[in-house]
């Protein structure tokens, strides 16, 4: 059994099925209000803060005026929030056998996400799993998104374990990049996009879901 003394958690990707639902939320908006959206540019800002994206996207479409723009993303928000709302958010592959394994070992762990609190604490509690985590770190927590460190180091702080025996799950390219930099191990699950060599560098491991996960930590 690997010494493992804590956990980091990224949500959207990672936990829940939530990425594919942001995107078909936007796409859909995006065509009602004929803004030249597609899966490309969603992809080109997995993993970093709504601020970050809500920059992008007024860069982008500048030329359709400040108002639209805000209007756009309040839109697309708020279609999210009502897939999120109604409780059809799945869980990704292993997450409840990942859960039960880390409570048999009573091995800690907590939320870093580049999200919202209040969304992460919505999709939690309606998966029934925020009792799980000894906290959550959230965008409203941090001044720097990934792929800075900080909320993986806030993350260390409250788990109050040594980096070396801590253990970080993540999806994007920036959630990786940010626990390299945070000096922690981290164990890649991809998403949408599949990791290039570089980012393979940059982890522990990467498997295909997290029901890989347990047998690996047996070892």
């Amino acid at each position: 059994m690997k010494k493992i003394d804590g956990v980091i958690f990224d949500m959207d990707g990672l936990l829940f099925d939530t990425e594919l639902i942001y995107y078909e939320s936007t796409q859909k908006i995006a065509d009602a209000m004929n803004f030249p959206y597609s899966k490309e540019v969603y992809l080109q800002f997995l993993g970093v803060s709504d601020e970050e994206v809500q920059e992008n996207y007024h860069r982008i479409y500048q030329d359709f005026g400040k108002e639209k723009v805000d209007e756009f993303i309040q839109r697309s928000y708020d279609d999210t929030y009502q897939v999120f709302e109604s409780g059809k958010v799945p869980l990704k592959e292993g997450v409840l056998e990942l859960l039960d394994f880390l409570d048999q070992q009573e091995i800690p762990r907590i939320v870093a996400s580049s999200n919202v609190r209040p969304a992460i604490e919505l999709l939690l509690d309606g998966a029934g799993i925020k009792e799980r985590f000894s906290g959550i770190i959230s965008a409203n927590d941090v001044s720097r998104a990934k792929p800075d460190p900080e909320i993986f180091q806030k993350a260390l702080a409250h788990l109050g374990t040594k980096a070396a025996n801590t253990l970080i799950f993540e999806d994007s390219f920036h959630g990786v990049t940010a626990a390299e930099a945070a000096g922690i191990p981290v164990i890649m699950v991809p998403d949408l996009l599949a990791p290039t060599d570089e980012i393979k560098e940059k982890t522990l491991e990467i498997f295909e879901s997290l029901t890989q996960v347990p047998a690996y930590l047996k070892k």
